[in-house]
């Protein structure tokens, strides 16, 4: 089904500005003939004015909520069009359009959390979307691309202890960092978010409580970044997320066959993260991921001979990242990140490389809902893989960016 965004768009803000305006209107003023009131005994003493309440962004059952996020870049490699080389910061997402202003993403979500059973949609355009739902299988064409991020349904029976299901497309519980930069502590993602894990899922999740401190999860789906699949494989995933006062530890696992057409070969993928929290302006965090994948074979017949396609072969990359964020004041923050990813099959790249990162990031918030982050990034290779000019290659990637995000909801 392909979305009309606009009409979508249209639909939402005005029923928002039809339920504002029955909201806030006036009782009627009395009659003239109406008789003055009496005066007080007494005067009390005034009480002074209570704060106005905060917009409740909601309408009916719905809390609204959205951004929009967008971004200047230049890379010093100066990359253009000519001999193939696009205008693009290689090894990055959303804000990979380079020496422009771009969109990265202009998003609304509209959530119900379940009361037992909820619902949750997030509509997303820009070049987020383009990258997220790339996959021919998301898709009726290049120009079709479908404008969701996330849509599911929820459970959560009252009488479960805390046990929640959600079928639908969900983001990945993978990885450091998420699709959304207002709620990473970098504006550009990390190598590891690019190479290593997946986007989202299709299919179904559920989370457990198990102690007061840990949650665990189950999930079967479709695999990674497709709402089908050509194999009639699943995807089956292992979660859990350990909270302490001062630390807590996230571990996933996501095993199951990718390969097309075939459902021989597994790809495995090992996720941890430990985020540490000593003080309230004080955070740091640990990312380590390890993947392969296994070459499917699958035979076909041509004539009247069977012929063995693919070789068997094993993939496999691994990465770690470490992150550092201060808040220096109430309004700025400052953030730094170091990585390392390896790359020996060329599977995630598309070169064998190692590859390194460094990020440094500042960020200030405006008012409430409006920030704007200057960074620096550096990316370093074994290899001249980053284009450079009209057609050459270097082994290094320098670029700043100055991007600007506004949003609202509920919880700003």
């Amino acid at each position: 089904m392909h979305l009309n965004v606009n009409r979508i768009l249209q639909t939402v803000a005005g029923t928002a500005m039809a339920t504002a305006l029955m909201v806030s209107a006036q009782a009627p003023a009395p009659t003239p003939d109406s008789p003055p009131a009496a005066a007080p005994a007494a005067q009390a003493p005034a009480t002074p004015p209570a704060p106005p309440a905060p917009p409740t962004w909601s309408v009916g059952p719905m809390d609204l909520s959205g951004f929009i996020d967008g971004y200047y870049s230049f890379n010093t490699n100066r990359p253009n069009t000519q001999d193939g080389y696009d205008q693009v910061n290689q090894l990055y997402n959303f804000n990979d359009k380079t020496d422009q202003f771009n969109l990265s993403a202009a998003k609304l979500t509209l959530n119900h959390d379940p009361d037992p059973v909820g619902a949750h949609v997030d509509f997303l355009y820009g070049r987020t979307n383009d990258l997220i739902n790339s996959a021919p299988t998301n898709s009726d064409g290049a120009e079709q691309l479908n404008y969701i991020e996330q849509a599911f349904i929820s459970m959560k029976p009252p009488k479960a202890k805390g046990f929640e299901m959600d079928f639908g497309k969900f983001v990945t519980s993978a990885g450091a960092e998420v699709i959304e930069a207002k709620d990473n502590w970098s504006y550009s993602r990390s190598l590891l978010f690019v190479n290593a894990i997946p986007y989202w899922h299709f299919g179904l999740r559920t989370s457990l409580p198990v102690s007061k401190t840990e949650t665990i999860g189950l999930q079967v789906v479709n695999g990674w970044n497709n709402i089908s699949k050509s194999n009639g494989g699943a995807t089956v995933g292992l979660t859990s997320a350990l909270a302490k006062t001062k630390y807590s530890w996230f571990l996933n696992y996501y095993g199951g066959p990718e390969n097309p057409n075939t459902t021989n070969g597994f790809r495995n993928l090992i996720d941890t993260t430990l985020l540490l929290t000593p003080t309230g302006k004080f955070n740091a965090y640990i990312n380590y991921d390890y993947g392969q994948n296994r070459d499917g074979t699958y035979t076909v017949t041509t004539g009247t001979t069977p012929v063995t396609v693919g070789d068997n072969k094993l993939n496999h990359w691994q990465g770690v990242a470490f992150a550092a964020h201060g808040q220096v004041t109430g309004t700025q923050a400052l953030t730094g990140r170091f990585e390392y990813f390896n790359d020996p099959n060329g599977f995630q790249t598309g070169t064998i490389q190692h590859l390194y990162e460094f990020t440094a990031t500042y960020e200030y918030k405006w008012a409430a809902g409006l920030l704007t982050r200057v960074e620096y990034r550096g990316d370093f290779s074994n290899v001249n893989y980053f284009h450079k000019d009209a057609n050459q290659t270097s082994d290094n990637q320098n670029t700043i960016t100055i991007a600007f995000i506004a949003f609202f909801g509920p919880k700003r």
